[in-house]
């Protein structure tokens, strides 16, 4: 499992010409499902983020979380963090898991950041082709991998 986990002041994500999800301050999480990944990879990753300290205090330092600063998470599947280019141009995605186990582990992450937070938690649309907006706030982007 991959998250590449953008800090921004805000972000949205249109499908159709029309927003599926927007967030004010908080975490933008472009997240690929491996094939092999289990449930147990799913929660950590979500601990993780949650409790993440990449916002800033009132000393400047990054010591606060998405949930100290009380900032939303935007989460976008995004498959293509999977690509593999070593070999010609075009890459594989080879990797990533196929929709039928992708789409639920995503719904899951959805759930667990619903169920364990008091977050405003929105999402893309999955499968869809997405136009993801983001002003980032640093730049601080951090990627995780499970």
């Amino acid at each position: 499992m991959k998250a590449v986990i953008q800090r921004v002041k805000s972000s949205s994500v249109m499908v159709d010409n029309e927003i599926t999800g927007a967030i004010d301050q908080g975490l933008l999480v472009l997240l690929g499902i491996h094939e092999d990944d289990t449930d147990e990879q799913l929660e950590w990753m979500c601990n993780k983020i949650a409790k993440l300290r990449i916002f800033e205090d009132e000393e400047g330092k990054m010591n606060l979380s998405v949930q100290d600063v009380g900032g939303g998470i935007l989460v976008v599947s995004q498959f293509t963090l999977y690509a593999n280019a070593d070999k010609g141009t075009r890459p594989s995605f080879i990797e990533a898991a196929r929709p039928e186990k992708a789409e639920p582990m995503y719904e899951d992450m959805i759930e667990w950041f619903t169920n364990h937070t008091d977050l405003d938690i929105q999402t893309g649309e999955f499968g869809a082709m997405m136009n993801v907006k983001l002003e980032n706030d640093g730049p601080v982007t951090i990627i995780l991998e499970k």
